[in-house]
């Protein structure tokens, strides 16, 4: 009989083998074998009697739990079986867990080991409470975008969301005896890294090899990121094949973008945020690369992955979160979602490459659609800077508007508004869609103020350059 995930071989006995038994224990359980070779044949133990005494009362005071010890004998050799049962608590040896994974041992470190002990004791990583952080503090865009996607999706009702921000987080389950749990916090707040040092979202354009062209970080709560990073990938990272079906315009990206947002949503949703390390996304000319930290469970192997499997989230109330918000569903279709997406695409099945640091995926781009710089050009201010008459051709005002809003008497180019100007245009944003956010009336004041500073300063810049008087001009931060 061969070695495999819960029988192990050992020629004579170590003490360094209590490791094994704590490996097993923290696991399924297993056998150990002393007095067997690799190949499964019994080379016996010429001191059976006294290890008989020994392993027994080794395990209970390194471990603090009881293995049963066996002595048994072929061909005339004597060989010992150690039963190790599963614990239902983390078991350590000289403070090491350990744990078996298919036929080898391996000791939990870091984030594996603070993920490891919260699931022996029942407990997931975003259920955990924080403190000194309240219901006020967190996001109102974020709480718009929830609410609008859950009415949208159908999976809750006008009136179902016709209550406070305290009381919906209290139903999504994101409330602990009045403290808000970091499910919460990276669900609403508007700066989670603040908390999680690595919640945000990394897009990186390269050329040949590590040749990065252009990238951008995409930051908020999880339900901003969900909102914007496929749009910011399709509107700026990408070119669509252009193609007509008699006076029809077809425009074939180089991949299915709602496979693309599923691997997205599923990175949000499961990545190891204790690791504090980002959604890392490459987009290469012929693929796309999409990986985060996560912890799959042992025995989950990428064939396994591609079968149909049970639903296990890594952040269950996360998961919750953006399945009442239409987001997602929750019985494990994801990967397989992906793989109908491709093949109706009509691109090759994504690669999923699983480590011991988290899971990759690979989305190769369908061959006459190849991704590449968007647009052909880079985009760049105009050669003089927008004016006010150019900026009324974009669309005409319904009525003067200049008694509306008394310009400042000092300039109001206060960093904080730039700042917030750029961090809303993280994806395309009309000009009226900018001055509606920043709360601003008079048009050529914030033009001159805003709009044209930061073109020039390339801080900024139009997705229809050619064109910079077009109503369907947008700006873009850079």
């Amino acid at each position: 009989m061969d070695e495999k995930q819960n029988i192990e071989y050992k020629e004579s006995w170590r003490r360094e083998y209590l490791k094994w038994v704590c490996g097993f224990a923290n696991a399924h359980g297993g056998k150990i074998y002393i007095g067997i070779n690799d190949r499964g044949v019994v080379t016996g133990v010429e001191n059976s009697k006294q290890l008989m005494a020994d392993i027994p009362n080794m395990i209970r005071d390194t471990m603090q739990i009881i293995s049963v010890v066996n002595l048994l004998r072929k061909d005339g050799r004597d060989y010992i079986e150690i039963i190790v049962n599963p614990s239902t608590y983390p078991v350590s040896y000289n403070s090491e867990y350990h744990y078996r994974s298919g036929s080898t041992k391996q000791q939990f470190r870091g984030a594996a080991l603070t993920e490891f002990l919260l699931s022996k004791t029942g407990q997931k990583w975003d259920k955990i409470p924080v403190d000194n952080i309240s219901v006020s503090d967190l996001d109102k865009e974020s709480f718009d975008i929830f609410r609008r996607e859950a009415i949208r999706s159908k999976r809750m009702t006008k009136a179902d969301l016709d209550m406070t921000d305290e009381e919906l987080l209290d139903s999504l389950s994101l409330m602990v005896e009045g403290k808000l749990k970091r499910a919460a916090v990276l669900l609403f707040h508007r700066h989670p890294e603040r908390w999680v040092t690595g919640c945000y979202t990394k897009i990186g354009k390269f050329g040949k090899g590590a040749d990065l062209l252009y990238h951008d970080e995409v930051k908020g709560s999880l339900f901003i990121q969900a909102d914007r990073i496929v749009d910011l990938i399709y509107l700026k990272y990408l070119k669509a094949d252009i193609s007509y079906h008699k006076e029809t315009r077809v425009e074939t990206y180089p991949y299915p973008r709602d496979g693309v947002r599923e691997v997205v949503f599923n990175a949000l949703i499961h990545s190891n945020w204790a690791d504090n390390v980002p959604i890392q996304i490459r987009i290469e000319d012929d693929a796309m690369y999409i990986s985060n930290s996560c912890l799959l469970p042992a025995d989950l192997t990428v064939d396994a992955l591609l079968q149909r499997h049970r639903s296990t989230p890594h952040n269950p109330d996360i998961a919750n979160g953006f399945f009442r918000a239409g987001y997602v569903e929750t019985w494990g279709r994801g990967i397989q979602k992906i793989c109908d997406e491709c093949e109706n695409h009509g691109t090759a099945p994504p690669e999923f490459i699983i480590d011991s640091r988290g899971i990759m995926v690979k989305m190769t781009a369908l061959s006459k659609a190849k991704s590449i710089t968007a647009p052909d050009k880079p985009v760049t201010a105009p050669d003089k800077p927008l004016t006010a008459p150019d900026a009324a051709q974009d669309e005409p005002p319904t009525a003067p508007d200049t008694a509306q809003d008394e310009p400042p008497a000092a300039p109001d180019t206060a960093p904080n508004k730039v700042e917030a100007v750029i961090d809303f245009c993280v994806i395309p944003r009309s000009r009226a869609e900018i001055q509606n956010h920043l709360g601003m009336k008079h048009r050529q004041h914030f033009i001159k103020e805003y709009i044209s500073p930061l073109l020039m300063s390339n801080q900024l810049a139009m997705t229809i350059p050619g064109k910079p008087t077009s109503r369907n001009q947008k700006y873009i931060a850079t």
